[in-house]
């Protein structure tokens, strides 16, 4: 019997061209964050250039605009980035896309880049949310601002070129997460009917004690430290007890039938890597359908960091035949 620690354990290997990208890149995307940490990232982010709407427009592809929406009860207005295909005839189905940046940093426009590739291809539009960050603004007002959103896009869908049965929720490390969330909302309180929910390395389980958690601390892209802090964040001395919501964190869901058909996929080299097949294995048990990618030497956001490696260009393949096989089904 093996008397190896978690947290002594093995890390999987990095794929060889992954690693060598991040070798590159050094100490510019650090493995760990701190909550000291979160103030300096955000201006970092806001002395950044912004992602502009030429860009976004891509040359005629999507006529770009941006609505605000009424937000929860007592809330402000929620911000929502609408990117529709030029010349395309409505209506389209769409996602809904809700950003990365693990609950404390990002914007609506942040991580875009790749979802807009889907939508170019298969001419989808593309409704991105901003959400209120933690820990400012801890849980539940960061999900219930995409739900906000996630509504007011369902009962707009007419105005927005939209087909309201071909919207696909869909987001990448905590807007994974919380596009999970957004699937367990809409089916709770008989919300919006989503036709499939697309959660790229995903943030799901903020007890943090995975054995991916403990193998990958320290290592490539969002550490363990980095994890407790983004979740402490948003749910403070609540993180890792007994009373956390699944609306928080979707691992927590006891009941994770009647969800619509998911995407999962994540890397074999990272943090998320345990909890998100968890959750893939729970809705089969549940008598649901997903489709399950675990990417042999992938560090968290692999595909953003190293666009060009051969597992980057297979992984956003297999998101878009999923796409494809979904919405035109």
């Amino acid at each position: 019997m093996s008397t190896t620690s978690p947290a002594a354990a093995t890390p999987p290997p990095f794929d060889p061209e992954l690693a060598a990208a991040l070798a590159v890149l050094g100490g510019s995307v650090p493995s760990s964050l701190t909550p000291g940490m979160i103030p300096l990232l955000r201006r970092g982010k806001a002395d950044a250039p912004a992602v502009t709407e030429e860009a976004l427009r891509r040359g005629g592809a999507f006529h770009v605009e941006e609505r605000a929406v009424p937000g929860p009860a007592g809330a402000p207005d929620v911000s929502l980035l609408v990117c529709r295909p030029a010349g395309a005839a409505a209506p389209l189905g769409a996602v809904y896309h809700v950003h990365g940046g693990g609950m404390v940093l990002g914007d609506n426009r942040a991580g875009i880049d790749g979802v807009l590739d889907l939508a170019q291809e298969l001419r989808l539009v593309v409704v991105s949310v901003e959400y209120r960050l933690a820990p400012e603004h801890p849980h539940p007002a960061p999900v219930e601002d995409c739900y906000a959103g996630l509504v007011w896009t369902a009962a707009h869908a007419g105005e927005l070129g939209v087909d309201p049965g071909r919207v696909v929720v869909g987001g990448a490390s905590a807007g994974g997460g919380l596009a999970a969330a957004l699937a367990l909302l809409a089916r709770d309180r008989g919300g919006p009917a989503l036709a499939g929910q697309l959660l790229m390395c995903p943030m799901l389980d903020d007890r943090n004690d995975t054995p991916s958690s403990h193998q990958m601390a320290g290592l490539g892209v969002w550490d363990r430290t980095a994890n407790e802090t983004g979740w402490s964040a948003l749910l403070g001395d609540a993180r890792g007890g007994p009373d956390v919501s699944p609306y928080a964190a979707p691992a927590r869901a006891e009941d994770l039938s009647g969800l619509p058909p998911a995407f999962v996929d994540v890397g074999s080299a990272e943090t998320f890597r345990d909890e998100a097949v968890a959750y893939a294995g729970r809705i089969w048990q549940a008598g649901g359908s997903a489709e399950l990618h675990v990417w042999p030497g992938g560090f968290h956001g692999f595909d953003l960091v190293a666009p060009q490696a051969a597992i980057s260009q297979d992984a956003r393949a297999a998101r878009l035949r999923w796409l494809r096989r979904l919405l035109d089904g």
